[in-house]
């Protein structure tokens, strides 16, 4: 082979990364900028030497002397015991991991500083596996706090910090933002970064801790700033796009469902039935948010908005999490729609083969105007004649590229360069400080009012000693022709948790109820089984259900008055109060029992005390913000899309309203800061916020 062809044969090889770059990329450092902006959890004081005579037990210090003892001992296990001398005392240093490279460092003679907390031991005051490295006499000390930062076990420390100064060097930092649009007592973008990566050793520990300090400030205004931005330029690109004008018409469809339903709305749904109709009429997208406590009548609303979108000449689709829940608003809304005319298409992921086939056709021939399904309605084959109004349930359920995914689907249907309505609505009230945030973009309207007749819900708390009374409390209720609810928290055994199963406690309850129908739900029956059970307890041929989390939302069934939760202390606040509100659909006074394994965590304290206080959704919500953060409200663990990274929503109220006055300013007169703002701080999550 000659030289030439040898040289053709050999291919350029890919530099393989290595492990710590890997781990960066997977903490989302990828930019100088994400470097600048990965703060410290916590900082060391390096910067001063204490005597060890001095050096306090359990405080932190930092000594400074020379080892005069050095060997393994095995008392319990192989060790390795140093002793360190500065001349005001003695120290023993004991490290139960260690390497020969250890034992070199940690010689007879070597002068060492040493960094950990003294403690009082066997062998005297002793550090074990403090930080440590040689030094000389002259050795300088640090001029800074020594950042520690968020990392994981692929990405040492030492390599991370090394990585964060070079970011920060060559990050653009230059001011985008006009003085007049900042609050005066905070300091520049760049002086806080380098601030908080480097503080002096004089400045309060406490301040950085809890973010009060200005430097923290600064970064807390410039992310909520971002973030506003990010809104409202969504919300404008919005109102530039065209959708279909909705006009109802005097006698119109929506006004012959509201003469046939068996019931009459109420003040609030009324009011945003209203709201909705104006929006639809409205040649610009709708992007509204219905948001009502449970049992608050929101699949009627949205009845009402279908009708007229059909009514005007356009197909309507409603998406909701899970088939169970899609199945409820399928019947609901067949009963009341299609004895005035209008074909329903129905869409799940059980649904396949020819019934589908045929479905998908009815959808893009147009013959069905109301399409209800699950996921299923955004899949490729699913192609609309003319879509007009999406309607999504439960939407914080949905991750954000679910979200998006169907955006872009409605984007495309019709095959005009219109826009389709879109309408979320969610039984967890969004508490006002992130309406204020990840809503800013969405018009919000509230059913704020029950339906008359519903009964109170009263919430008792048992540990799990007390099932056998909980039972007893169930055959007194079933004996009176009520239904009842236990719901499990897992179907099957788990070693780490140890939970009762479903199909255990369905035995169980078997047993102690001959002669009562006893039923089991959960996730992994085929559809054809869990309809069946279903049918048997709406229809009140059964008497009590046993299910996983599946019934959660949309299961209406008036005549239940006993909700038992077991294992209360596994679930959400919001996932707690949405089962509760599986009862109290009726007349019946009904009980919602929480049992509980001991010992409780303080969240799950939290939680339980919350259920029994309060049956208002918008308080349940405000304390799941507070103890659970923002996150599960934006369905942010299936997008892994990071939400407020520095801003507090319950602590930094006045920086929000703040950013909100500023946006708009920022965005009218600056335009070109204000899009390199978000990109700074959002890259290329901008779209997932607006999702």
């Amino acid at each position: 082979m000659s030289n030439d062809e040898s040289k053709a044969s050999v291919k350029p090889v890919k530099a393989e990364k290595s492990a710590p770059q890997r781990a960066m990329e997977k903490l989302g450092l990828l930019r100088d900028i994400d470097l600048a902006l990965h703060l410290p959890l916590r900082y060391e004081d390096e910067t001063r030497i204490t005597r060890i005579a001095d050096a306090r037990d359990g405080e932190p210090a930092q000594v400074e002397g020379v080892v005069t003892d050095s060997r393994i001992e095995f008392r319990p296990r192989r060790q390795l015991v140093v002793r360190l001398d500065d001349g005001s005392d003695e120290l023993v240093l004991r490290f139960l991991h260690f390497y020969p490279s250890h034992q070199k460092a940690l010689a007879v003679g070597k002068r060492l500083r040493v960094r950990g907390e003294p403690r009082g031991g066997f062998l005297g005051r002793e550090m074990v596996h403090p930080a440590f490295k040689p030094v000389d006499e002259d050795t300088p000390l640090a001029a800074a706090l020594t950042p520690v930062y968020p990392t994981s076990a692929q990405l040492p420390q030492a390599y991370l910090r090394k990585a964060v100064t070079s970011g920060l060097s060559r990050a653009s930092l230059d001011e985008l933002l006009p003085p007049a649009m900042v609050p005066r007592h905070l300091p520049t973008l760049k002086e806080a970064l380098h601030f908080l990566h480097h503080p002096a050793p004089d400045v309060s520990l406490a301040t950085l801790e809890d973010h009060s300090h200005p430097a923290w400030q600064r970064l807390k205004y410039e992310e909520l700033l971002a973030q506003q931005l990010s809104q409202l330029q969504a919300q404008r690109e919005r109102a530039a796009l065209k959708a279909p004008a909705l006009r109802a018409r005097p006698g119109g469809l929506h006004e012959k469902l509201l003469a046939a339903l068996p019931f009459a709305l109420t003040k609030a749904q009324h009011r945003v039935a209203e709201e909705i109709a104006h929006d639809l009429a409205r040649a610009q997208p709708m992007h509204r948010l219905l948001q009502g406590d449970v049992g608050s009548g929101k699949t009627v609303v949205a009845a009402l908005a279908a009708a007229v979108a059909i009514d005007a000449g356009w197909q309507c689709a409603l998406m909701a999490p899970t088939e169970i829940l899609a199945e409820q608003h399928f019947r609901k809304l067949v009963g009341w729609l299609e004895p005035l005319g209008i074909g329903i298409a129905w869409l799940t992921g059980s649904r396949k083969g020819k019934a589908r086939t045929q479905m998908v056709e009815r959808v893009r021939s147009g013959e069905a105007q109301l399409v209800v399904g699950t996921h299923a309605v955004i899949q490729d084959d699913v192609q609309f004649a003319k879509l007009g109004l999406a309607i999504i349930d439960e939407q914080h359920r949905f991750g954000v590229q679910q979200r998006l995914e169907l955006r872009r689907k409605l984007e495309s249907a019709g095959g005009e360069a219109l826009e389709p309505h879109l309408l979320m609505m969610s039984a967890t009230p969004i508490p006002r400080t992130l309406a204020m945030t990840y809503f800013a973009d969405l018009d919000v309207s509230t059913i704020d009012e029950l339906p008359p007749g519903r009964s109170p819900i009263v919430t008792k708390v048992f540990a799990d000693g007390k099932r056998d009374d909980v039972i007893a409390r169930i055959r007194d209720e079933v004996e009176r022709g009520r239904q009842v609810y236990w719901v499990c928290p897992l179907i099957e055994e788990s070693e780490a948790l140890d939970l009762r199963n479903a199909t255990e406690t369905h035995q169980q309850l078997v047993e102690a109820l001959p002669g009562h129908q006893v039923g089991l739900l959960h996730g992994r029956m085929p559809a054809g089984e869990k309809a069946a059970v279903m049918g048997l307890f709406t229809g009140a041929r059964m008497s009590v259900l046993v299910s996983t989390t599946v019934i959660e939302v949309g299961v209406d069934v008036p005549n239940a008055s006993l909700m038992v939760i077991e294992h209360a202390e596994r679930f959400g606040l919001s996932q707690l109060h949405q089962l509760r509100g599986r009862v109290g659909r009726g007349s019946v006074a009904s009980v919602c029992v929480l049992l509980y394994t001991p010992p409780l965590s303080d969240t799950g304290k939290a939680r339980l005390k919350a259920m029994v206080e309060t049956t208002d959704g918008f308080e349940i919500a405000r304390r799941d913000l507070d103890i659970r953060g923002p996150g599960e409200f934006m369905g942010s663990r299936q997008s892994g899309a990071p939400l407020l990274r520095f801003a507090d929503l319950a602590e930094d109220e006045a920086l929000l309203r703040e950013a909100r006055r500023v946006a708009p300013q920022l965005l009218d007169r600056h335009p070109a800061a204000a899009r390199a703002h978000v990109a700074r701080w959002l890259g290329g999550k901008a779209e997932l916020l607006r999702a």
